[in-house]
């Protein structure tokens, strides 16, 4: 028998007494030695707010000194004077490149508003969001095939390899969200193809692009095609093959929508993830496991796809489990056209804001993923054995492991909680593994994990330290040290280091970033989301919510922080209502991608210039689209 839960779906446990968030940093300042030369402790104002919280040695570099940055910041009046168009530090250039309504193939049809169904199906999507750059294999150098005698022609061929990964390779975005104000011009879709065009302007865009004359461009390419709500797909792992991925006792599962964040496997391949899942579907029976989902009766109204789709109607007696069927980390080849695209359920069913991939002791991997959510969970899925072994069975290293919980404790100090039907209270609540998967916030709240401030990115540091942004949080319901403000406005990023090179069961944390303290000074920022340490520990920041007030309000930003020092300087901002998301770069870092969502969302009607944007030929509406940054003297983006 299944065990009832609350309708807050927490078992209520005796709560021990809460130290307040002074004395917790009072023992993080007795304990700083402990930890000295592992990932630093905070410096901050014991009584009363924190001045400023920072890194006082977090070794996030492969060197002995920090990493410098040396570019000189946009200023906040700078950006404050300049909010229609986007601003970039005086030492570097950037383009603006594939734009929603873009053809995935230059042959391809030209963008029209409102789009086709047929033509959005072979067109760049809208929510540009998460995304990665992965050279073309052929053009990776072979370090096994050098020799001792290795002949100047033979280094010089090696350069040109070099060359082309750099200039050239498989570019690949997720696509959030679209509303049907922005991709179908009307409230809602009036029929099917409505439907269609909303549908296929999520998903995922697999495009080729080559820089040409000093200009990324999209070329013709089998690799490149669109993955969308409509595409086939399969499942791995525990819940592959469960009834409760099945549809009236069929099994033929398709589609990805709302890819928020992403990773990137060791093995090349590309990790999308689906967030808000439940705003697509309506008339849901309610359950307790519907409603901790968000999966409510009317979660689908704004998008209105099951008023011609009946597989987002859950009221259907044909697509009760079409709901389960979303919220899942999806693996996808960049290479390989024919691929089918896999959900993997070993890695739980959430909001997956993104999944950062971390190769750990005895080459088994680690994927650190947040729930995007109020008062929602940090998760690590672990493989069970080297990751090159079960790839040399032609087996998939994120179909069998272990998914753990974050809990982190006031000393700053935190475990990893297995589900597991070891555990009485789940196997008491769950069925079966696919059951506990399925339901992985459920089983969360049971092994009583520690509630988040909005858990979106996470980032691993070449010293094992490993980031992730709490984008801020104005429905508190409980007050803990890793989330130490109540209300949460500005948000803050929190850094741990696990035991066992990422494989363990415990870690130590502590906050690198209380956006609040900044918010007085050059570097202020808040909401911060997108995030990514490149192997010098450079920190880059990208924010999604308000940027100031009054004459300091600036539009949503791209930030890099030094590691070590803490030290936050502005490298980019973008334009009206917008947000800052996705990070990619080429191999040699010298060429980074951006995105810029959702611009002149608050002002679609009213804001002329930002109608324009981003200024490309084709229809005056706003469009999503990429940015490709660059340094004037051609060295790595960031320094």
């Amino acid at each position: 028998m299944k065990k009832t839960v609350s309708t807050n779906n927490v078992i209520e446990k005796p709560i021990a007494p809460q130290r307040s968030f002074a004395e917790v940093l009072e023992v993080a300042v007795a304990r700083r030695s402990v930890l000295q030369g592992g990932i630093g402790l905070a410096v901050v104002g014991i009584f009363g707010r924190p001045l400023s919280i920072r890194a006082q040695d977090s070794g996030d570099t492969n060197g002995e000194t920090a990493p410098v940055i040396e570019f000189t910041p946009v200023t906040v009046q700078d950006a404050a004077n300049q909010q229609h168009w986007p601003l970039i530090s005086e030492d570097y250039d950037y383009d603006l490149i594939l734009p929603w309504g873009e053809p995935i193939r230059p042959d391809g049809p030209a963008f029209t508003h409102p789009p086709s169904p047929d033509n959005q199906e072979v067109q760049i999507g809208i929510g540009h969001d998460g995304m990665w750059f992965f050279p073309h294999p052929e053009d990776i150098p072979n370090e096994d095939e050098t020799s001792d005698d290795e002949s100047t022609d033979t280094a010089d061929d090696d350069d040109e390899t070099e060359d082309l990964m750099n200039t050239r390779g498989v570019l690949v975005i997720n696509h959030e969200f679209g509303s049907n104000s922005r991709v179908l011009d009307s409230d809602l879709p009036s029929n099917l193809d409505e439907v269609r065009a909303s549908q296929h302007a999520h998903g995922v865009s697999v495009v080729s692009v080559e820089r040409i004359d000093g200009k990324w461009q999209i070329v013709e390419s089998e690799k490149s095609r669109r993955i969308h709500v409509n595409t086939p797909v399969t499942f791995s792992g525990p819940a592959a093959e469960h009834d409760l991925l099945k549809n009236r006792n069929e099994y033929e599962p398709k589609g990805t929508l709302n890819n928020c964040a992403n990773g990137f496997t060791p093995w090349g391949t590309y990790l999308t993830c689906e967030e808000n899942f439940h705003q697509y579907f309506s008339e849901t029976p309610y359950s307790v496991e519907n409603q901790r989902y968000g999966l409510t009766y009317t979660a689908g109204d704004s998008y209105g796809w099951f008023r011609r789709d009946s597989r987002f109607r859950l009221s259907s007696p044909l697509y009760p489990n079409e709901g389960n069927r979303f919220g899942w980390v999806v693996e996808i080849d960049p290479h390989d056209p024919n691929h089918v695209p896999v959900k993997h359920t070993a890695l739980g069913r959430f909001r997956h804001e993104g999944a950062a991939v971390a190769v750990g002791q005895d080459d088994r991997i680690a994927v650190y993923m947040g729930d995007d959510t109020s008062n929602e969970y940090i998760y690590k899925y672990v493989n069970d054995e080297s990751y090159k072994d079960v790839l040399e069975r032609e087996e998939s290293p994120l179909a069998a492991g272990q998914l753990y919980v974050a809990r982190f404790d006031d000393d700053f100090t935190g475990e990893w909680l297995p589900l597991t039907l070891e555990n009485e209270e789940l196997a008491d609540r769950f069925d079966d593994d696919a059951d506990m998967l399925v339901h992985a916030r459920i089983a969360a709240d049971l092994l009583g994990a520690t509630k988040m401030d909005r858990p979106e990115w996470i980032t691993v540091a070449p010293n094992e330290s490993v980031y992730c942004t709490l984008t801020g949080n104005s429905l508190k319901s409980e007050e803990n040290a890793a989330n130490p403000e109540n209300p949460n406005d500005y948000g803050h990023i929190i850094r741990w280091k696990d035991a066992d090179m990422h494989v363990g069961t415990t870690f130590e944390w502590d906050i690198f970033k209380l956006a609040s303290s900044t918010q007085a000074t050059e570097e202020m920022f808040g909401n911060p989301d997108g995030l990514y340490v490149d192997q010098d520990g450079r920190l880059f920041i990208q924010t999604d919510g308000g940027q100031g007030e009054g004459a300091r309000e600036i539009c949503n930003q791209l930030l890099v922080a030094d590691t070590t020092s803490g030290d936050v300087y502005r490298l980019f901002t973008g334009v009206d209502d917008c947000e800052i998301t996705g990070v990619a770069f080429t191999p040699d870092r010298k060429t980074m991608f951006i995105n810029i969502q959702h611009p002149g969302w608050d002002n679609f009607e009213t804001s002329l210039s930002t109608q324009e944007f981003p200024g490309i030929e084709g229809p005056n509406v706003p469009r999503d689209c990429t940015v490709v940054i660059t340094r004037k003297d051609g060295g790595v983006v960031g320094s």
